[in-house]
């Protein structure tokens, strides 16, 4: 029987029910461990004041490392750049789209929204963004998960708000997507499954292998490579995109100040099998270009 960690979040089940599905077509018993992670007890605070990404999955990898569950199923997007010492990513699954959505009670899109509209996320990398498009708009922290925002937002605190499309579709709520935010630099590796397990774990390693996704995992490598060498976290407003077309694969990213005054935008491509070079390429190159500065001046201003 293999144990399954997991949130306990509508959105956590269905992702984690997927891999046991998938696991089960294959000849293979499994059932779920439910976990309470620190980000699902904290929802009145931002990600970036409480500790950001290990929030979602630092006592599920705890229960990992002590043996309590084989497996642990996470949204990539949510997975710290570097892993706790004798655990691995064993299988990054296909990649649903990456992109931003934007849902609004009146069904207008973002340029069609009226001056001082309220737009709820709790993501600094939106914030960013929608003010960058819309500096007449009002920014308000929203959390919870999918159902709650969408409830609150139809209770009229919010005209709209903005979530990851993989989330809304994996939740059946496509229909309620006003607009698909294309334009938006997505969160590293947003859309993808993360399967994490024991490094030492040969035998798990052999039986999700048919999980990974080669070119899935190419992108994340790249996004995952570019965000450690920045050395960001969640409380710096950063974005990175990398798709392949033939045998070449492309980053875009950016970095922002937390106003959106200071945004550098970067790109950089080059042979798909040289994902993480590219990554750490263009790291380097926005760290020349002023994203040093601006990781400087945000994390004095977080240690004051």
């Amino acid at each position: 029987m293999l144990r399954i960690g997991t949130r306990k979040s509508k959105l956590a089940l269905w992702q984690a029910n997927f891999i046991k599905e998938k696991l089960e077509e294959k000849g293979y018993q499994a059932e779920l461990r439910l976990i309470t992670t620190t980000g699902d007890k904290i929802l009145d605070s931002p990600l970036a004041k409480i500790g950001g990404k290990g929030l979602f999955v630092k006592e599920i990898e705890e229960a990992l490392l002590r043996g309590e569950i084989d497996l642990a199923v996470h949204s990539l997007k949510d997975v710290p750049m570097v892993l706790p010492e004798g655990l691995t990513l064993g299988a990054i699954t296909e990649r649903e789209s990456p992109f931003d959505v934007l849902l609004s009670r009146e069904g207008k899109r973002l340029e069609e929204l009226p001056e001082g509209a309220i737009v709820g996320t709790s993501s600094l990398r939106r914030q960013v963004q929608i003010k960058r498009k819309r500096p007449d708009l009002r920014v308000e922290i929203l959390r919870g998960n999918v159902d709650t925002r969408i409830r609150k937002m139809e209770e009229g605190l919010y005209d709209a708000i903005v979530l990851a499309y993989a989330g809304v579709k994996r939740m059946g709520l496509e229909n309620r997507i006003t607009q698909v935010l294309e334009d938006f630099i997505p969160a590293v590796g947003q859309g993808s499954l993360a399967i994490e397990i024991r490094e030492e774990d040969e035998r798990l390693k052999e039986i999700i292998g048919f999980l990974d996704h080669r070119e899935s995992r190419l992108r994340a490598e790249c996004e995952r490579t570019f965000l450690r060498e920045l050395q960001g976290g969640c409380q710096v407003p950063i974005g990175a995109y990398a798709w392949i077309e033939g045998d070449t694969l492309k980053l875009k990213a950016f970095i922002s100040d937390l106003k959106g005054e200071r945004f550098i935008e970067g790109y950089k491509e080059g042979q798909k099998d040289k994902a993480q070079e590219i990554g750490k390429g263009l790291a380097h190159k926005m760290l020349k270009e002023g994203a040093q500065e601006i990781l400087r001046s945000i994390y004095g201003s977080f240690g004051k």
